[in-house]
């Protein structure tokens, strides 16, 4: 009997938002597979969670830059992409990603993707932003936030005009370190959840920061709090980013972990998702009869393009060195 409960269990280890009731409890009640999910706020938690103990989960849902260091790290097993019906309409951009197939096999089915961008109260910033700089202003001491992420050196590094975010040199980090240290000043907080910087920016103590398109913008503007805030993507370009599935190692609940992963790509996953966050869906297929041609515009269905405009993440070449720099930066004074 206990072997029977243990199947019927799924325990996930994701993000805000990606397993709202909305989303799972269907799932739940087709499968009768129970879901539990555990909330990360950067993919660097990935790694040391699944140390500790990895046979807590069951599925992982990193972004593509931090595939590899799970794979690596054997912290995961290969996808049988066959278990996964709907695998074959997701974007080929996305399923025949490097990062996603190493070694002649998958690690990871992709989930659902987006870009950050900037947001902020234009009722609050003068003119009509269009610049990292914004991040930057003294005039706006406190009351800028950003992701408590070591993807804040991709901010800095891009508004000092380096194009090589991901292979900064030591001298280019310097720099980077230097700026950020410069502008602890303004910042009021650094984030860890979409929920936080709601809360931030709903309760005024923000004004700006960067943040994870189409989420954070519709949370707050759907507090009616008499000011609505705006998002951009700055002239420096947006980074992008791809959250997949991936299967934790010698999971004992692989049968409701592929019947997720299968979910997730039909209607009923792909919509629900997109319409919990606010991102775009990855599988083109599975929207096309559930969200209607405005959403389908909103959330970039068929516009790879876009895909191609953003800087999508990767790995840093020396990504000790990076995790480095940003835990200097917040110890900074």
């Amino acid at each position: 009997m206990a072997g029977a409960i243990q199947a019927s269990e799924l325990n996930l280890l994701t993000w805000e938002g990606y397993a709202t009731p909305e989303i799972t409890g269907p799932f739940e009640a087709a499968t009768s597979c129970k879901v539990t999910a555990t909330y990360v706020g950067s993919n660097d938690d990935f790694a040391p969670k699944l140390a500790a103990g990895g046979g807590v989960y069951d599925i992982v849902v990193p972004s593509l830059d931090a595939v590899p260091v799970l794979q690596q790290a054997g912290f995961v097993q290969p996808i049988e992409t066959a278990k996964v019906t709907g695998f074959d309409t997701i974007y080929p951009e996305f399923s025949k990603a490097a990062s996603l197939n190493a070694d002649g096999s998958v690690w990871g089915v992709p989930l659902i993707w987006g870009s950050v961008s900037l947001l902020y109260r234009p009722d609050k910033i003068q003119g009509t932003p269009d610049s990292i700089g914004i991040l930057f202003d003294p005039a706006y001491t406190g009351k800028i936030s950003m992701w408590d992420d070591k993807s804040s050196i991709y901010w800095a590094a891009r508004y000092l005009g380096y194009n090589n975010i991901y292979d900064l040199s030591d001298e280019q980090l310097d720099a980077v370190k230097a700026k950020l240290i410069e502008q602890k000043p303004l910042v009021r907080k650094y984030w860890t959840s979409a929920g936080e910087l709601t809360e931030l920016m709903a309760n005024d103590e923000v004004y700006a920061s960067n943040t994870w398109t189409g989420l954070t913008s519709k949370d707050v503007n759907a507090l009616k709090k008499g000011f609505e805030v705006v998002e951009f993507s700055p002239k420096e370009k947006s980074e992008g980013w791809m959250d997949s599935m991936m299967l934790v190692k010698d999971t004992p609940n692989e049968d409701c972990a592929y019947k997720f992963m299968a979910y997730m790509q039909a209607a009923e996953g792909q919509c629900a998702i997109a319409a919990a966050t606010g991102y775009f869906p990855v599988n083109p297929a599975a929207v096309a009869g559930c969200m209607d041609d405005a959403m389908k515009k909103d959330r970039q269905v068929g516009n790879i393009d876009f895909v191609k405009s953003l800087i999508m993440w990767e790995q840093p070449a020396r990504l000790d060195k990076y995790i480095e720099v940003w835990n200097a930066v917040k110890a900074a004074p």
